[in-house]
């Protein structure tokens, strides 16, 4: 390996060559004379359109490829949205850097109505993921949710074309894209949960690449990390799927966690809550209190544990 070269593995759509290019011109401002280069590629997750992510395999599906990439010695590192990230990585692999978290709420994107509450009886909401549709469907049982996959410029052509009165998106993902101004509302906690790590951009390496591991770092934001772990434990304590609802909001204020936790049915739009507070060092600890006291109240039963 050139150690004054690093490649990233990412994936080809718009967003995921922001957020790589993102982390490239970071890791060029942190070390002044570094060669960064990006190895663009396709994942199963991508070429999959046709059925639904959660009958399918997860969005683990959109990691393998990247993985193999580096375990080949193509490319160095992989950068993700962190939500696509499963709670347990592949054996060898870790997260030594973690961005400073974006806007995590979700967008309520629509051509004709300004917020969720706007919509007409029986109009047509897109969206594949399970924990936006078991939220819409508490909130708007009356809406008929329609399958939406693809990346955001598929998905809002979708729409734009008129197979759904509004689509739900991340409002991160339009920002990067310099797409903002398609946020018709914002829908954010407490009221409405984002997925665990949702906004953030985690970089992926192997274990025991220390020159790389070290380069990378430097890119570490210590607040967000904390937040993002205690989301990332209780989805892991609840199963660690990215195939079914789990919610997760973690907040860091005066050295203490606070954590609130969502699991849903997409079906019947049952949602069941539990929150938690600890001081900042115990942050998997409150993760594992705050999935416990989903499990009591009956998770297991929606999550098919």
């Amino acid at each position: 390996m050139n150690p004054s070269i690093l490649r990233i593995a990412t994936r080809k759509s718009a967003l995921a060559l922001w957020q790589a290019e993102h982390v490239a011109a970071l890791l060029r401002a942190a070390h002044p004379g570094l060669t960064v280069e990006l190895v663009p590629m396709s994942t199963r997750g991508d070429e999959i359109l046709d059925q639904p992510l959660a009958t399918i395999g997860g969005k683990g599906l959109f990691l393998k490829e990247l993985e193999v990439a580096m375990l080949e010695g193509r490319a160095d590192l992989a950068v993700h949205s962190l939500k696509d990230v499963p709670a347990q990585l592949e054996p060898g692999f870790v997260l030594p850097a973690i961005l400073p978290r974006a806007d995590a709420a979700d967008a309520f994107v629509s051509n004709h109505y300004p917020d969720l509450a706007a919509l007409p009886h029986g109009a047509r909401v897109g969206t594949s993921s399970l924990r936006r549709q078991a939220q819409l469907c508490s909130l708007r049982p009356d809406l008929v949710l329609l399958d939406l996959r693809g990346n955001v410029g598929t998905r809002l052509g979708k729409l734009d074309a008129g197979n759904y009165d509004a689509i739900v998106l991340a409002c991160a993902g339009l920002e990067r894209l310099g797409l903002a101004a398609r946020i018709r509302s914002r829908l954010a906690a407490p009221d409405w949960l984002p997925a665990p790590g949702q906004a953030a951009i985690a970089i992926e390496a192997r274990e025991g690449q220390s020159h790389v591991l070290a380069l990378l770092a430097a890119l570490d934001d210590a607040d967000t990390r904390l937040t993002i772990t205690a989301e990332r434990a209780m989805n892991q304590a609840l199963g660690g799927s990215c195939t079914v609802p789990v919610g997760a909001w973690c907040v860091l204020g005066e050295h203490r966690l606070h954590l609130r936790g969502m699991v849903g049915d997409a079906a019947s739009g049952r949602l069941l809550h539990a929150e938690g507070s600890s001081p900042d060092d115990q942050a998997i600890a409150l993760g594992q209190q705050v999935a416990a006291a989903l499990l009591a109240q009956g998770a297991g039963e929606l999550l098919g544990l």
